[in-house]
């Protein structure tokens, strides 16, 4: 069994003594400190369960000594008895501004002694149970927080890759979409950080942007997979799958599908105002939408579709640039070409 430890700060031998042979039959190990500043180092050294404090002493007094000990929050909570003569009303009111937990009175009665320390050593007990019991729980907070972390990473990582398995499936059909949906997914994230989105909105667009062409799957083959230009009334049906993947993602408590239905809505709007199903400009067309429609045609321009071969960058640039303040928000063109070079680092991470 660990004895409990009680520091002795006098600059009397004698008193230190004379206490020592008080403690020691009671199985307390007894350490004796001369001085304040010899107080702070057996302190930090040994841990005392409770410190017998005398006030006046040389090179630090017992005050300087008390408001030290309970400034540290290593040893804030070991009890300190201050010794003072009885009649030194001031310095008691002192001590206990500065945080002394009890008082000994000059000439020390040997009985009172005793049961101030074996007092003292309850409350010190109680003090390291519930720092201990303090510092478990906060590791199993911590240690929870994680796993949740984890879990909730792992439930965003199994979103997105159900968001794109599904959004893939409707796009099925067309074999020269390859990677387009990861690569406007990442490409519509790094846009909307670069224009000072929050993470969970950059996050809400990057698992969104997938869903833009989901209503395609109700596209009929001939219209989709066309090789030539569409007439008028095949555009007009290939404009009804924002509709269709409205209806699809109508409804859902997922934020992430709810911002794949805005999305599906807005992302084949034009700025001027002659996009499509609503015909709404500016900046009533929200920004996901806005962002999603540049990520959307440069994808779609450097790629190989049904329709034609795949443009170099340079005239994919050409054309957004001819369309910015047209068919594109300015301010997202200008983010595009500030953060071009990472474009194409993402256009060659997922290439087809």
């Amino acid at each position: 069994m660990i004895r409990p430890k009680i520091l002795v700060v006098d600059d009397e031998t004698l008193i230190r003594s004379v206490i020592s042979d008080i403690l020691l039959p009671l199985n307390y190990d007894v350490i004796h400190a001369a001085n304040g500043v010899e107080a702070l180092e057996r302190t930090l050294e040994y841990s005392p369960d409770v410190i017998l404090l005398d006030v006046a002493m040389p090179k630090m007094d017992g005050f300087e000594v008390l408001r030290k000990l309970k400034k540290n929050e290593e040893t804030r909570i070991i009890p300190i008895v201050m010794i003072t003569a009885i009649y030194e009303i001031q310095m008691r009111v002192k001590a206990l501004e500065l945080g002394v937990d009890d008082f000994l009175a000059k000439p020390m009665d040997i009985m009172e002694l005793r049961a101030r320390v074996r007092s003292l050593l309850k409350v010190k007990a109680y003090n390291d149970h519930m720092r201990d019991y303090q510092k478990k729980l906060e590791s199993a907070v911590f240690k929870r927080t994680e796993e949740v972390r984890d879990a909730l990473e792992h439930a965003k990582t199994a979103s997105f890759e159900t968001v794109y398995i599904l959004s893939r499936a409707a796009e099925y059909r067309d074999e020269d979409t390859g990677s387009h949906l990861l690569r406007v997914s990442h490409y519509s994230a790094l846009l909307a950080e670069k224009l000072g989105r929050c993470s969970d909105e950059v996050e809400a667009i990057q698992y969104g942007a997938p869903m833009h062409d989901v209503g395609k799957i109700g596209i009929p083959d001939d219209i989709l997979l066309k090789p030539g230009k569409l007439t008028k009334e095949e555009f007009r049906k290939m404009q009804d799958h924002v509709n269709i993947g409205s209806c699809i993602l109508k409804g859902s408590n997922s934020a992430f599908v709810r911002k794949g239905e805005e999305i599906v809505l807005s992302h084949h709007e034009k700025w001027c105002g002659t996009g499509y199903p609503k015909q709404v400009k500016g900046d009533q067309i929200p920004l996901s939408g806005r962002i999603v429609a540049i990520a959307d045609v440069f994808d779609a321009l450097t790629t190989k579709r049904p329709y034609k071969e795949p443009f170099t960058n340079e005239k994919a640039c050409a054309i957004i640039r001819a369309g910015c303040g047209e068919h594109f928000d300015p301010t997202v063109v200008d983010a595009f070409f500030d953060t071009f070079d990472k474009i194409l680092e993402i256009k060659k991470r997922y290439g087809d």
